[in-house]
């Protein structure tokens, strides 16, 4: 890792060192007094657990974009389901995982720190970790996030969907004050992870009245798809990595995406608008300039929050 794309971006920190959202206020020194040893406990249990799962990284920063899309960054998707559906059994959250890493670090905490830390800035710094421990940026999350007391299943509808267009994607993202330039960087997240055939089968089967893959689909890709998610007797499981470097966090997204060979049509579709393809050929030809902009739209969209308590357990409101 290059030590331009270590760095914590002091730029960030000035605007963001300090950030009021719902009435929450959000500083980088929340816990200086409080449970200094804080980040030092979620860096280690996330590293530790990653060692043994190569998935974890890709789920966890998955997971809190998913909570902070959803009532802002206050861990609703950690909450289990009880008289009502949460949120983590919602369709587009089914395939998350790792729940368990935050449970550890929430444990670990409460042992040095009860009652301090939320599990929403617990998430945050587990994202973040997920990131550096894959070989991306690092950042000085804005702490002192609350947790949610409610979740539901049915406002999981409100994720951006793979399938979505750019003007979808791009009412998405500002209805949580999150510019065009915040969406192509928060997309290379991308980058991580691996994708179930539900998410790109529109792509390769049946695509419109008049062809059946997507023509902006590259025909290689195309093919391999269609040979892992056929139509009929297709495994549970299958799918396809997000890229072929898809434990290491990197500009491989924007490189494929420039040659047609991303998964979702919510990705080939940042090349339909002259903003969003300028910073896609961008990001792929700077790593430094990706790393630069994620960072920052991470402290962005993290800093969305609207929370009311700190839990005692991550999955169940006091």
């Amino acid at each position: 890792m290059s030590s331009s794309s270590a760095l914590i971006l002091f730029s960030s920190l000035l605007i963001f060192s300090l950030i009021y959202s719902q009435g929450n206020a959000l500083s980088s020194n929340y816990y200086e007094n409080t449970c200094p040893q804080v980040e030092d406990i979620v860096t280690q249990v996330v590293t530790e657990a990653t060692k043994k799962d190569k998935t974890v990284a890709a789920a966890l920063l998955r997971m809190h974009f998913h909570d902070c899309f959803i009532r802002g960054c206050d861990a609703s998707v950690l909450l289990n389901s009880k008289k009502n559906t949460a949120e983590k059994d919602g369709p587009p959250n089914v395939s998350l995982h790792a729940f368990y890493v935050i449970d550890s670090a929430k444990n670990a905490i409460e042992a040095r720190c009860p009652g301090i830390v939320s599990c929403a800035d617990i998430l945050a710094f587990a994202a973040r970790d997920s990131v550096v421990v894959s070989g991306g940026p690092s950042w000085d999350v804005p702490k002192g996030r609350k947790d949610g007391r409610t979740s539901q299943a049915s406002e999981t509808i409100q994720l951006p969907a793979p399938t979505f267009n750019i003007n979808q994607l791009q009412q998405s993202f500002s209805q949580r004050g999150l510019s065009l330039e915040d969406l192509v960087a928060l997309s290379g997240g991308h980058t991580l992870g691996f994708s179930h055939c539900s998410s790109f089968n529109n792509r390769i089967h049946n695509f419109n009245n008049t062809h059946d893959v997507d023509p902006t689909l590259h025909p290689t890709l195309a093919a391999t798809l269609k040979g892992i998610c056929t139509l009929k007797n297709r495994a549970k499981n299958a799918g396809s990595p997000m890229d072929p470097s898809s434990t290491t966090f990197d500009n491989t997204y924007y490189k494929l995406i420039l040659q047609n060979k991303s998964l979702f049509s919510s990705d080939q579709a940042l090349l339909s608008n002259p903003k969003t393809k300028s910073l896609v050929t961008d990001f792929a030809s700077s790593k430094d300039a990706f790393f630069k902009a994620f960072a920052n739209s991470m402290i962005k969209m993290s800093s969305i929050n609207g929370g009311q308590e700190v839990r005692k357990d991550c999955r169940v409101a006091n």
